[in-house]
């Protein structure tokens, strides 16, 4: 075939082109295969049957969780109006379809390799746990309930399953829409900016949507559950403020998914990317995207596996670590001050996240489209339109998050402390459109820090090098100045809320950083849709490329996909400022368990110790060293797609002219094969050292007559960890973004323009930073909530 089109004079690029697939069977997941072959009223009829369990379950609870489901369902029926909405657009013509279907098939073909491995993995930790949960020691408490060991084991594996499969199913959602909206977007383009903006916002909204659902309704449904199975609050059982401590095991196995999946997605899309720009565009001189490189198609499966599919699931675990932290914080403290119903305090979370999906919601939908062609006007650009949107959904979260408090906070003992906690949220939304306006401000081109890197480019390589690493340095300090105002301030609202102890010791500082979190939360609905903008607006621009659309197209694109980049560094940031938050809880919750297990005070952690002192050391040698592994990784594999690149260029000459096709495929097993395999080390590292540490020391102590030795030191090596690892998320992130978007910005046409020696070492630069921004920086924060949940769950074998 290849040598009657040679022969004729027909040119690769005026053949129809097809695009092999990458996968041999259907990877639908067997339940959903299953669920499709059911009698569609045989399903309504088992839905039907299903929800009235769980309202019933949720009634015998409390009304504030029926309130959560019935706003749940709600919900979730919004996201099939968005799936109808967008699916309902056309993917224009056959050649954008042909591409469309080979990125889905790479994508989900690769989905259900990385999720069958992580499974293998989870269940052999389930078994790990199991274990150490049927020879642990009991705290009093839980004696008196009655619950033994086999009971508590058995409840901590199954919420540490359901976590998991939970994160993989909000990994799934978030990839299944980004390869079915990307091909609509690259349609639209061809009619209306303003269209194509809409649908990308609107399919990142299904899966934001779906993702903050599935993680209130899970936890929800757990805590139910329990409620109900363990008689809570009977005579002789356990007290509801103790229930959710059981709920641990669930934020772990959303943390471990999300960990593998961050590393193993992060590691196929950036290894690809790199090896793609090395030879395409600084060696041939070829744009980027075109179908002329071997491995732009695994390029474009990685935007899906590692930007959807992995933020998916790290939102999720995100969501569902602060709701678990906050849920027994606000246990304990009401606990502690004899608060006659402490069901507020705990389901307080699940309600601001129910709110959270209704005024999200209402920011998605804030964004319409228009009848105007072109490109979208430079007063009325993509990221202001979305900054509107954002906007409405912050003016709303704060009316009801106030509402919430008031409805839920409000207690006789102290009458205005609701009015304190309001104020704790206020400074978490504060805190997150803080986050947001720094992340914008460095890596947005249309502020000086970008447009500076991108002048640094014009003097060479280097000094791009150098402006890219001083200005991801620099971006880390209003961040942490941001956060550190947050906790001091929400501590101390919380202090002065008037509630306190029996010994008239004010116990709300916690609770109000606690509460600080979920306002910085109670847009994460909107803040995910965000995040997932950016790889549909990626992955349209690689198709509106390989199907050589006409310029004004490829021009549409480029600038969604410039926004794409900024708000995929905005939603890192706040992702990253919330798991400070988080972990701080977590570490709180922590150390309030080991003393409980040990019977022995345990309140601060004193690092003149020379072993605490050296836990510290370890906890911040764990953040580079993980990094280092993560991008390591990245750069072995992108060595492999290089030389493969490079030998296709060599043995099929044709390439260049259209005369032969490249073979897509094998650069997509390349990396597929490579970002399993090099996933296990540094998620392996991640696991294994606070468990090492912990135990090691735990021996010393024994010998040396320091019980708690284990514990304080895994405390020490947590608290550093999560310094160092905020530090250097930030900024691997930001340094990232900074360099792809000083890309973006000469191929506008400044300092050059695309083919200039600026453009060139413009390139270099965001090579540099790809596995900065979407390998390393997204897995660190990953593992910071991640070391905060297994020193949580692992705590018995420290002691």
């Amino acid at each position: 075939m290849m040598e009657e089109d040679m022969e004729n004079g027909r040119s690769y690029q005026e053949r129809p082109r097809t695009f092999s697939t990458v996968r041999s069977k259907s990877s639908i997941p067997l339940a959903l295969r299953l669920l499709m072959r059911i009698n569609p009223r045989a399903l309504i009829i088992l839905s039907l049957l299903v929800f009235s369990g769980v309202l019933y379950v949720g009634a015998s609870t409390s009304p504030i969780v029926v309130f959560v489901f019935c706003i749940c369902t709600l919900s979730l029926f919004f996201s099939l109006y968005l799936t109808k909405w967008v699916l309902a657009k056309d993917e224009g013509p056959p050649e954008m379809s042909e591409i469309s279907d080979a990125i889905r098939d790479g994508a989900e073909g690769f989905f259900k390799t990385q999720y069958g491995t992580i499974s293998k993995m989870a269940f052999i930790l389930a078994f790990v746990i199991l274990g150490i949960y049927l020879f642990r020691t009991t705290t009093p408490q839980q004696e008196a309930s009655g619950l033994g060991r086999a009971t508590l084991a058995y409840i901590t594996v199954a919420s540490f399953l359901l976590g998991a499969l939970c994160s993989g199913i909000a990994g799934f959602v978030g990839m299944w829409v980004s390869v079915r909206a990307n091909v609509r977007v690259s349609s639209a383009a061809r009619r209306s900016a303003r269209e194509a903006l809409q649908i990308a916002v609107r399919a990142g909204g299904f899966s934001a949507i779906v993702v903050v659902c599935m993680a209130v309704f899970g936890v929800a449904i757990l805590y139910s559950t329990f409620y109900v199975w363990l008689g809570v609050d009977s005579p002789g059982s356990m007290k509801v403020t103790d229930l959710p401590l059981l709920l641990v095991g669930y934020g772990f196995g959303a943390s471990f998914v999300a960990l593998f999946a961050q590393l193993g997605g992060g590691i196929y899309t950036k290894a690809a990317d790199v090896g793609a720009d090395l030879v395409g565009k600084v060696e041939q001189g070829i744009p980027e995207d075109d179908p002329r490189n071997p491995a732009v198609i695994a390029d474009l499966v990685g935007d899906n596996v590692g930007d959807c599919a992995a933020r998916g699931a790290d939102l999720f675990e995100s969501i569902a670590a602060e709701i678990i932290s906050a849920m027994i914080l606000g246990g304990t403290m009401a606990q502690r001050c004899k608060i006659e119903d402490p069901s507020g305090f705990i389901l307080f979370p699940l309600v601001v996240h129910s709110f959270d999906l209704v005024v999200s919601s209402v920011g998605i939908l804030s964004i319409r489209g228009t009848r105007d062609s072109g490109l979208i006007s430079p007063i009325e650009d993509p990221m202001a339109i979305m900054q509107k949107g954002y906007s409405v959904t912050i003016m709303l979260a704060v009316l009801t998050f106030g509402a919430s408090t008031r409805w839920l906070l409000y207690t006789e003992q102290a009458p205005s402390a609701w009015l304190n906690f309001a104020l704790c949220g206020l400074v978490g939304i504060v805190t997150a459109y803080a986050f947001v306006w720094i992340s914008k401000y460095y890596t947005d081109y249309k502020h000086e820090p970008v447009r500076l890197l991108a002048l640094s480019s014009s003097t060479g390589h280097g000094t791009n090098i150098i402006a890219g690493v001083s200005l991801g340095m620099e971006s880390t300090a209003l961040p942490v100045l941001v956060i550190s105002v947050a906790i001091i301030s929400a501590y101390w609202l919380g202090q002065t809320s008037g509630l306190v102890d029996e010994s008239g010791n004010p116990t709300g500082g916690l609770f109000g950083t606690a509460v600080a979190t979920m306002g910085m939360l109670s847009t994460a609905g909107y803040v995910l849709t965000m995040d997932m903008f950016g790889p549909i607006a990626d992955n349209a621009g690689g198709i509106v490329e390989m199907s050589q659309q006409p310029e004004s197209v490829r021009e549409i694109t480029d600038v969604l996909d410039a926004v794409g980049n900024t708000t995929k560094a905005t939603t890192k940031g706040f992702a990253i400022g919330s798991a400070a938050l988080a972990s701080f809880l977590l570490f709180s919750a922590y150390m309030d368990e080991v003393a409980s297990f040990a019977q022995l005070p345990f309140k601060e952690v004193d690092i003149a110790v020379p072993e605490i002192f050296v836990g510290g050391l370890l906890g911040s040698m764990l953040i580079f060293l993980f990094s280092a592994w993560a991008c390591s990784a990245v750069g072995k594999t992108a060595q492999e797609v290089v030389k493969e690149v490079r030998r296709q260029f060599i043995e099929r000459p044709g390439i260049m002219d259209y005369k032969e096709k490249p073979d897509y495929g094998r650069c997509v097993a390349i990396v597929a094969s490579a970002s399993l395999r090099e996933m296990i080390k540094p998620g392996a590292l991640a696991i294994i050292s606070p468990m090492a540490v912990g135990v090691v020391f735990r021996i010393l102590g024994h010998y040396t007559g320091q019980p708690l030795l284990g514990a304080k030191v895994v405390a020490s090596m947590l608290m550093f960890a999560t310094v160092a690892g905020i530090l250097m998320a930030l900024f691997l992130n930001t340094a990232g973004g900074a360099w792809d978007n000083a890309k973006k910005y000469i191929e506008t046409g400044a300092l050059g323009g695309k083919g200039s020696e600026s453009h060139k070492a413009a390139v270099t630069g965001d090579t540099v930073g790809d596995p900065f921004k979407d390998t390393a920086g997204p897995s660190l924060h990953v593992l910071i909530k991640m070391l905060a949940t297994i020193t949580l769950v692992m705590a018995p074998i420290f002691l």
